[in-house]
């Protein structure tokens, strides 16, 4: 990571730091478009375009104890099963010390160590993962832990409570395994029709869990606001409805990624997007927490 940037105004020391933000620089499975390796970085240094004040939620960021790690030693020459193992023992630790760990991705496929070690401390966890496609193959191209498999692998190995959130995209066999399976989610034109609010009332049904794990993939967004993906898909999700289920979802969230954005594919307008929806996702948990303390 350059040494002249971390995340903007994530100056606390580790110790007293609530949230850790921390760098995954690795797109090895990536199918389409790779150079989610470089986001972290860049999804830094845009982050200081913002005031640090977010006036609706009433907070300050610069006095809310946030902490960037910096990038886990990783690289894209290791197999997936390494990095998988390294993303594992950084969340291991955070979650550990009843922190929570903020994933800058790299590809989707390295969600599956951070839900799984932070299943391990809250057990009534459910997963809500905002994504385009269903990522339900059991394998793809041979590999069971590609980030095409993400869905299936969460489901499979750590939880089923889960849903999924702006789908418009996956195979015939992915859909019937879908129904097969009993799996929830909302197609983007589902939540076009029923509005954001109504489809978190039915969520919060479906997923009745004390604590939650936030997986954003950045192609949920359609590709007029966001189009630096690894495999961007028109139809897409706008920037508020993303913002609105972050907000909602956040004061549940205990772990939050965001994953997938290819940054040499625009001028740095997705990965200014995914910084800000970092952003507001802190001040959400804060603001709930400052509201609701033990």
């Amino acid at each position: 990571m350059s040494d002249n940037f971390f995340f903007a105004d994530a100056d606390s020391s580790y110790e007293d730091a609530i949230f850790i933000i921390f760098g995954a620089p690795f797109d090895y499975t990536s199918t389409y478009r790779k150079g989610s390796r470089l986001a972290p970085d860049i999804i830094r240094e845009v982050s200081y375009s913002f005031e640090t004040y977010n006036p609706f939620f009433n907070v300050d960021l610069c006095n809310v104890p946030m902490h960037d790690a910096g990038n886990i030693e990783i690289s894209n020459n290791c197999t997936i099963e390494q990095a998988i193992t390294v993303v594992g023992n950084m969340v291991r630790k955070v979650i550990a010390q009843g922190k929570i760990p903020i994933m800058l991705g790299g590809e989707h496929s390295l969600t599956l160590p951070c839900i799984r070690e932070t299943k391990l401390r809250y057990h009534d966890l459910g997963a809500v993962v905002l994504d385009a496609h269903l990522d339900l193959l059991n394998d793809y191209s041979g590999e069971r832990n590609s980030h095409a498999c993400i869905s299936r692998r969460i489901i499979e190995d750590v939880t089923d409570e889960y849903v999924s959130i702006g789908i418009r995209s996956g195979s015939r066999d992915e859909y019937s395994t879908a129904k097969t399976k009993n799996i929830i989610y909302y197609t983007a034109d589902q939540i076009y029709d029923m509005g954001c609010d109504n489809v978190h009332t039915e969520l919060s049904r479906y997923l009745n869990t004390r604590h939650l794990y936030l997986s954003l993939d950045m192609d949920v967004l359609d590709p007029s606001f966001a189009p630096a993906l690894g495999t961007p898909e028109p139809f897409g999700l706008t920037d508020r409805q993303v913002l609105s289920f972050i907000r909602k979802l956040a004061p549940r969230t205990v772990g939050f990624d965001v994953v997938e954005i290819a940054p040499q594919y625009d001028s740095g307008n997705t990965a200014l997007l995914g910084a800000k929806f970092i952003r507001e996702f802190i001040a959400a948990v804060w603001a709930y927490k400052e509201q609701n303390p033990r």
